[in-house]
């Protein structure tokens, strides 16, 4: 994995970006690696432009996991997401858009996804809805092959319906949760990253 914040040149910035989706998917969706963690406390926390947006929340997020030990992060991961029952904090848009698990946000998805030509994979015991699985069909419409999908209106459009509209909510809960420290960077880095976004994506209008 290489992290870091954006750069300069536009096709930099296209990676960074696909890169930054991918890196907010793995640490969402299940306990952070031994690997992607030492690759995290060795991330270049300093922007290749003075002020840069992004610098300030990436090294708090760099720094955190540079103080948390592996387990702690994982233990972390485990109390808020984990568990039987009802999570301290639900990590799946159908939630956020309608109070409810598997409704009809998650059918609009679904169908959305049908017509990018993508489909969960039988192995994911995730919902669609999941954060992780969203940043992850943006890393692929930012970076895949397939020009007819891959692309900025699908990408401004996929962002504008499937997770602008709550993500930020689910960065107020982590923010909020007394447990939450690692995963209160990761929110705090997501909420800068997701305002990046909106704000190039609305350029496109």
């Amino acid at each position: 994995m290489s992290a870091g914040p954006p750069t300069s040149s536009a096709l930099d910035e296209e990676t960074a970006r696909a890169e930054l989706y991918g890196l907010l998917s793995q640490l969402y969706y299940a306990v952070p690696s031994a690997e992607l963690l030492s690759a995290l406390r060795v991330a270049v926390t300093e922007a290749p432009a003075d002020g840069a947006f992004l610098q300030e929340p990436w090294q708090v997020l760099v720094g955190t996991s540079r103080e948390l030990s592996d387990a702690a992060i994982a233990l972390e991961f485990d109390r808020l997401f984990g568990g039987v029952g009802k999570p301290e904090v639900y990590l799946y848009g159908s939630h956020y858009l309608s109070g409810f698990l598997n409704e009809k946000p998650l059918a609009r998805l679904r169908t959305d996804l049908d017509g990018l030509g993508l489909a969960r994979d039988d192995a994911m015991s995730e919902t669609e809805d999941h954060v992780a699985y969203l940043c992850e069909v943006m890393r692929y419409l930012i970076a895949g092959d397939d020009v007819a999908v891959c692309n900025l209106t699908s990408q401004r459009d996929f962002f504008a319906t499937h997770l602008q509209p709550w993500v930020l909510r689910l960065c107020d809960a982590l923010g909020a949760h007394p447990q939450a420290r690692f995963y209160a960077a990761v929110a705090q880095f997501t909420r800068a990253f997701v305002s990046v976004e909106a704000q190039g994506f609305d350029m496109l209008e």
